[in-house]
């Protein structure tokens, strides 16, 4: 099997040197090229052959990492960017899986953490420190979608329960103490509210989007 080809793009001098003297010293790892921008990795993409993992900066001059992330994915979908960063507020993390990184990695991460992460990604997982992870799934819960409120009134949705269980017009009408007249003058209304035209549709958003 070939070596893994990896880049780094790292404004920080020393710290790229570390990483990149790490990969190298790694079996089956090696890293050509380290870039302080974005521009530059981008540049060199149109002469060099793609690298199979980018580990990535968010604070970069120029370009910043998440727009990079784009950049690179536009140029070829096979790159799988990891993020390499200080950065760990939500907006960031959302911003850059958003764009299409592969995983999320704090800087403070170990030496082992970081290469096991490379092998790891290109094996089809999302590495991430155990806080990073933490923070995704909270944005998780977070962004659950909220039920629409259709302005459906109580009796409203007294009929539409009865509808959903299997009740005819009629059979709702008798278990409401209602006439027929009535409660079809409510279905008019619900399936108004609900944006559909018959007990069928209404029924399968009821179950779509759970609103009993």
């Amino acid at each position: 099997m070939n070596d893994i080809n990896i880049w780094i793009v790292e404004d920080n001098s020393r710290y790229r040197k570390t990483m990149s003297g790490l990969i190298n010293n790694s079996p089956g790892m090696f890293c050509p090229f380290s870039f302080a921008t974005c521009e530059d990795a981008l540049e060199k993409l149109n002469t060099e052959p793609s690298p199979e993992v980018i580990l990535l900066d968010i604070g970069l001059p120029g370009m910043n990492g998440i727009q990079g992330i784009e950049k690179f994915r536009n140029f070829s979908p096979t790159i799988n960017v990891v993020i390499l960063t200080i950065y760990d507020d939500n907006d960031k993390v959302f911003n850059a899986l958003c764009a299409g990184a592969s995983g999320y990695l704090l800087k403070d991460s170990s030496p082992n953490k970081i290469i096991d992460s490379i092998r790891e990604v290109l094996s089809g997982g999302a590495p991430m420190n155990m806080q990073i992870a933490r923070k995704v799934l909270e944005m998780f819960k977070n962004f659950k979608p909220k039920k629409t409120d259709y302005k459906l009134t109580d009796r409203e949705k007294d009929i539409l329960h009865l509808l959903v269980t299997g009740l005819t017009k009629q059979q709702i009408a008798d278990k409401l103490f209602l006439s027929f007249h009535t409660v079809n003058a409510h279905l008019k209304n619900i399936y108004s509210k609900l944006h559909v035209h018959t007990c069928s549709g209404a029924v399968s958003k009821v179950y779509k989007e759970n609103l009993l």
